[in-house]
């Protein structure tokens, strides 16, 4: 973004956001006023749509450099983020005495060469276009040579369905090839729609993430492995993948140098497999369907697959923040919410002409601007809340979850005296709306929370409408769901309050299709951050009755994260 049509946009949208500021300013509806005491709903009014736009601005503006880990931007985010903390009033999350925790990463640069041989065919493949390869493995340099290629189906292995993708084969050395996303397994009742009985229908589960799929892998033995992309299964075009993939990315450094992963980690487009396929005389189409079935057995494509990887490596000192609200009442002030966003993006790609910053405004300046906002309203409050609450940016989402991951590995304070965590990621630019997503819908008494201070907005709560795309396991909460913690994850609503009924919808798809994870998520004109802003009064309300409630909230029976609690 530069500099001159950045302070056009942002005095244009300041104007626009001071009319917006006064609509939703009317927080005190009749319904909070039964709800919440006067000082609670004052401090509603301190979320305001002129503030939230000016973190973000700050956060996503070409100074920051995409606030990738281990970068200057990485400094500058840092810096800012320990400035508004600090002006706040609030403690050090540390109990170090400072705002950070070290998260030691190791950042990977990966070039990688790779083909395909089938018989007499060789099918030569272009980085970035129609495949990306990567190694965790913390080593200079990666070659997997004639490598025998198996069909693997979606890689699954699922006792409690009765599913196993690999029954018994041995991968050791083999490059194993699968299908992204969930067996889709029609219901015997009704064939038009999914089993609800199996891997929960529409919705994802863990199975059908790429990051399940590579642990297996490495746990099978593989030498490589390669997910084949299809955007309605994965929920993101292909882009997606290469814009992530082909620059630096991170993981979390340990002693082992990540020797028990797979030597490669790679995907590869749609139309290159059904090439590969092809040329072993097989039809993927065919291949899927079989696969959607538990007695799949692998398929040995007759082809062999060879990479070669350089890795440029280094080592980092990456940062999560975090700062503290303490609670007023002498024993549950020992008891915590935390309120989480991950403030990191990519950053910079210096082989991109032109533009080369992914500022990611929207992904996820947004959050972090309002992890800022709501810290702004709890110290506005003249009496603290009994608990205490933890303001959290995180480090390493794009990468993996890594900095909730270590922070949930590594608390600083117990989880089991954490009694929930209320995550953004991404927020709402679109306007106001007349319900409010849940991401992973059912699963925690958080959501009946929710539905109560939605009801003050005259919303309601609703599920998520793509719940194949498995978003639950894609943002910082899952790593805090993961160890028992539960968690709560909204989107914006799908219903506009005015301009009507597939506004939302219609603006959610141009932004995957046009923006995420690309160098146009950049502060954008055409924003109306009102709705965004009464998100952020909802989750307030919802950490606010957490705080002060006789009652911790549960996992619902049923749901995977019980028995961890």
């Amino acid at each position: 973004m530069k500099n001159i049509w950045f302070a056009a946009v942002l005095a244009g949208l300041l104007t626009s956001c001071n009319e917006n500021s006064r609509q939703v300013g009317q927080a005190e509806t009749d319904a909070q006023k039964n709800r919440f005491p006067a000082e609670v709903i004052a401090a509603l009014t301190q979320i305001d749509t002129t503030d939230l736009l000016k973190h973000t601005s700050i956060l996503a503006s070409d100074a920051f450099e995409g606030r990738a880990p281990g970068t200057p931007g990485e400094d500058s985010t840092v810096t800012y983020l320990t400035r508004q903390f600090t002006r706040l009033g609030l403690q050090p999350g540390n109990p170090d005495g400072t705002y950070i925790q070290n998260v030691p990463l190791v950042g990977y640069t990966s070039l990688p060469t790779a083909s395909f041989t089938a018989g007499n065919i060789k099918i030569n493949l272009q980085p970035a276009t129609n495949y990306v390869a990567t190694s965790r493995q913390f080593i200079p340099d990666i070659k997997v040579t004639n490598s025998d290629m198996v069909f693997v189906g979606y890689g699954i292995v699922a006792p409690e369905y009765g599913w196993d993708d690999y029954k018994g084969l041995d991968v050791k050395g083999k490059t194993i090839v699968m299908l992204i996303n969930d067996p889709q397994i029609p219901d015997p009742q009704d064939t038009s729609k999914l089993d609800q009985k199996m891997f929960n229908g529409r919705a994802m589960t863990y199975y059908g993430r790429w990051t399940y799929k590579y642990e297996i892998a490495a746990q099978k033995g593989a030498a490589a492995a390669i997910i084949i992309h299809e955007t309605g299964p994965a929920g993101y075009p292909f882009e997606v993948v290469s814009g992530s993939w082909s620059s630096e990315n991170f993981d979390i450094n340990n002693e082992n140098k990540n020797m028990d992963r797979a030597k490669v980690e790679s995907w590869i487009s749609l139309d290159k497999a059904k090439e590969l396929f092809a040329a072993t005389g097989k039809d993927f189409d065919t291949l899927k369907k079989q696969a959607q079935n538990k007695s799949f057995k692998p398929v040995p494509l007759g082809a062999k697959a060879n990479f070669t990887i350089k890795n440029k490596l280094r080592e980092i000192q990456s940062r999560n923040i975090i700062a503290k609200l303490e609670g007023s009442d002498p024993q549950l002030k020992n008891e915590y919410v935390i309120y989480s966003a991950h403030w990191d993006h990519l950053g910079k790609d210096p082989q991109l002409k032109g533009d080369n910053i992914f500022n990611g405004a929207i992904d996820n300046a947004t959050g972090t601007a309002g992890l800022l906002e709501l810290a702004q309203a709890f110290t506005s409050l003249p009496q603290k809340p009994k608990r205490s609450v933890l303001f959290l940016a995180v480090t390493g989402e794009e990468q993996g979850l890594l900095g909730s991951k270590h922070y949930a590995t590594h608390p600083l304070y117990p989880l089991n005296k954490t009694l929930a965590n209320i995550n953004m990621d991404a927020l709402n630019g679109f306007g106001r709306t007349k319900d409010i997503v849940v991401v992973g819908y059912g699963n925690s008494t958080l959501d009946d929370l929710l539905a109560k201070a939605a009801a003050t907005q005259n919303r309601r709560i609703a599920p998520e409408p793509t719940p194949e795309k498995g978003f639950f396991y894609r943002s910082d909460h899952f790593e805090f769901a993961k160890e028992g913690v539960p968690a709560l994850y909204a989107e914006s609503g799908t219903e506009s309050v005015d301009k009507g009924a597939d506004y939302m919808e219609k603006k959610a798809a141009e932004y995957t299709e046009n923006n995420y994870h690309k160098v146009t998520d950049e502060v954008n004109p055409d924003w109306d951050l009102s709705g965004a802003v009464e998100d952020l009064q909802l989750y307030f309300m919802v950490g606010y009755d957490v705080l002060q409630g006789n009652k911790w909230p549960q996992w619902k029976p049923g749901t995977e994260f019980k028995a961890k609690r």
